[in-house]
């Protein structure tokens, strides 16, 4: 058999876990856990769906309203920003 050779790793190449998402969300947790917050419990997956969904609903009217005062308090610069939009869109289809 034959063993094909393996360079050592350079420190370019190690890749560190610290700069990753899914680590910030680990301290926060490691955070909640040592503070110890208490939860209610979520009884269920659907339970804990239902919920994120509320929340994001909730979100999402909140920057819908931002949204529309923004156009009601400058509606020619939104008409504008529109335009623009429409113009760069139609340009990038008729390629």
């Amino acid at each position: 058999m034959t063993e094909t050779y393996t360079p050592a790793a350079s420190p370019e190449d190690i890749i560190d876990d610290l700069d990753r998402p899914s680590a910030d969300l680990d301290r926060q947790a490691d955070q909640i856990l040592a503070e110890g917050r208490s939860y209610r419990p979520v009884s269920s997956v659907r339970a804990a769906v239902r919920e994120d969904a509320r929340m994001g609903r909730d979100w999402l009217r909140e920057q819908r309203d931002v949204a529309v005062a923004k156009i009601e308090d400058k509606p020619v610069k939104a008409t504008l920003y529109a335009l623009g939009i429409g113009v760069l869109v139609g340009l990038l289809v008729a390629r």
